[in-house]
């Protein structure tokens, strides 16, 4: 993995969390080989569920298979849902690297119950693993730009890709606390895209469909390919994306949610206004809108979701 100086992340540093396995190693992986030297997080656990003991394994065996390549490598053993933690974590790619230009937010554990069934603590771990790990990071992140801007005295160059899921674009029955993570990842990214735009940085989210540790119940009868080809629901055909956003070519591309997956990549609108309705007093009483929203509502399906989701074809993810 000698890099020469056209590859469009050369001098560039990243940080991936959640990249020992599955879709985190494989943008890690795909971030080195576009040239950039990349801290690979992780915080080993063996469990999707984040239970397990902390392990540097995974970490530093796609930092090793990054250096063997020719590539740059560090790992981080941390837990980013603690800001302390986090910080470290932004410190250690400064410290090693010089500075820190793209951070790829991908860490996440499951705890999947109905919403009659889930305990608090299977709702706050999820939404404490997935939606603060990711403001954490993107707050030491933003910090770290801000001032480098301040000092230069213009834009500096950041990239965010955080990551949703179709859960929060189709619903997940089963999923509640994930679901309401990635949505919440959704509103984080698009603000935080407003709020570093000035600065140079950029900030996108992906919908990613991939047959990892987090999905093996979701994808479990969708069968690999047995002829050699790439199995359509790999990681590798996502990862290219994150390359693409976190490039210097995507400098157009703030605030946006990108479904991707096989060799589709899909870009997910804002939810659009469906109807509109006016009262004809002052306000609306109940029988108003019982005459006008009543007969607008009957003949669709009661579990309607968004119109993005019925395009796409999209399901459980």
């Amino acid at each position: 993995m000698s890099h020469p100086l056209s590859l469009p992340l050369d001098g560039l540093s990243a940080i991936v969390t959640g990249a020992g396995r599955g879709l985190g190693r494989a943008e890690a992986l795909e971030l080195a080989r576009l040239g950039a030297s990349v801290v690979v997080n992780d915080y080993g656990q063996a469990g999707r569920d984040g239970s397990g003991e902390a392990s540097a394994a995974p970490a530093q065996e796609v930092v090793e298979e990054i250096r063997a390549a020719g590539g740059r490598a560090v790992a981080h053993l941390g837990d980013v849902s603690d800001h302390e933690q986090a910080r470290s974590l932004v410190e250690l790619a400064v410290d090693t690297y010089g500075k820190l230009d793209i951070l790829v937010n991908n860490a996440g554990i499951l705890r999947d119950r109905m919403i009659f069934s889930m305990t608090e603590d299977e709702w706050d771990s999820v939404i404490r693993v997935h939606l603060k790990g990711h403001f954490n990071t993107t707050h030491f992140a933003a910090v770290h730009w801000r001032a480098r801007s301040k000092e230069s005295g213009g834009p500096v160059y950041g990239r965010v890709v955080n990551t949703s899921s179709e859960a929060f674009l189709a619903g997940s029955a089963g999923q509640p606390n994930y679901a309401a993570a990635k949505g919440g990842i959704v509103g984080l990214t698009t603000s935080t895209a407003l709020a570093l735009a000035k600065y140079g940085v950029t900030a996108n989210a992906i919908c990613p469909r991939a047959r990892t540790r987090m999905t093996e119940d979701v994808f479990a009868g969708f069968q690999e390919p047995e002829d050699g080809r790439l199995d359509p629901l790999a990681p590798e055909h996502v990862s290219p994306l994150v390359g693409y956003l976190a490039s210097p070519a995507a400098a157009r591309v703030n605030g946006q949610l990108l479904v991707v997956h096989g060799g589709m990549v899909a870009i997910a609108e804002r939810p659009r206004v469906a109807a509109k309705f006016d009262s004809a007093k002052e306000t609306f009483t109940f029988d108003e809108l019982d005459e006008l929203l009543s007969p607008y509502y009957a003949g669709r399906p009661p579990n309607e979701t968004f119109a993005a989701a019925e395009v796409l074809g999209l399901k459980r993810g």
